[in-house]
């Protein structure tokens, strides 16, 4: 029988670390399994909080709690916000120029949705939207665009995805997921530029009926208007986070949307 071992300060960082690194408990565990360590002392010290690091996050200046966020010439406002999960309603993100604009432009381009694959991307059932992706700064246009978004969540632009343009049909819909990658299955994903940390989604054409982002794990529901945007982010590839979220399905009319997803460093 193997005495029990020590959970010292080294080891609770190592623990605060690791997680940071987008490590799951579940290989953290079978790490200390392999080590040696009996299943009671591996879950007590992944059981233990440990000195909790800030870890820096895309997140607008809501310090002097604005109703207005201005950058450059467009004037966003702050609807809503939630502090766990994180989670801004923003209104006025996109003009209604550059909403029609960004739809012209995707329309010819658009493929059926897929899903993350643990070797590529596949169709699947849980998506059944039509999308695109811009290349970053594909034109003048988006440039703007993507630098207002680096501005208003002080996040560098270069840390940034392509903007995604997805159209949702009546009927279509992308069942609760997480944005983050899950380490264990999508390395490869993680070596373009690190975890996602935060997601924007915002709302180019909004339906008739339905359509809304819902998040299930705390009963809330984003409705899409037109120019305005949800953003949420998340500090760890955990479901702790909260931050499950989907599409509920369009139930008349057409739902347009862009997302960008911010990594924790370049994205290449």
């Amino acid at each position: 029988m193997n005495p029990s071992q020590a959970i010292t300060p080294a080891l609770r960082a190592w623990v605060s670390e690791q997680r940071q690194a987008g490590q799951s408990d579940e290989r953290l565990r079978a790490a200390m399994l392999g080590k040696g360590w009996s299943a009671q002392d591996a879950d007590s010290a992944l059981s233990e909080p440990g000195p909790k690091a800030d870890k820096k996050l895309p997140t607008p200046d809501l310090s002097a709690s604005p109703l207005y966020i201005t950058v450059g010439h467009q004037r966003i406002k702050v609807l809503q916000t939630l502090e766990h999960p994180r989670i801004i309603v923003f209104g006025d993100v996109l003009s209604k120029n550059e909403c029609e604009f960004l739809i012209a432009q995707a329309r010819p381009r658009l493929e059926r949705s897929k899903v993350l694959g643990t070797d590529e991307d596949v169709v699947s059932n849980t998506r059944t939207s039509e999308g695109m992706f811009f290349h970053r700064q594909e034109n003048e246009l988006i440039g703007a665009i993507e630098q207002r978004i680096a501005t208003l969540l002080q996040w560098p632009l270069e840390f940034g995805e392509g903007l995604q343009v997805l159209r949702y049909f009546p009927g279509a819909e992308f069942t609760p997921h997480h944005d983050y990658f899950e380490p264990v299955h999508f390395g490869k994903s993680l070596s373009r530029g690190g975890q996602r940390v935060a997601t924007l989604i915002m709302y180019l054409h909004e339906p008739e009926q339905g359509g809304a982002t819902i998040f299930p794990d705390i009963n809330f529901s984003v409705f899409p208007t037109q120019g305005s945007a949800v953003f949420f982010s998340y500090d760890k590839p955990a479901p702790q986070t909260l931050t499950l979220h989907g599409s509920a399905p369009v139930i008349a009319g057409e739902k347009w949307v862009v997302t960008k997803w911010l990594r924790e460093r370049e994205f290449t």
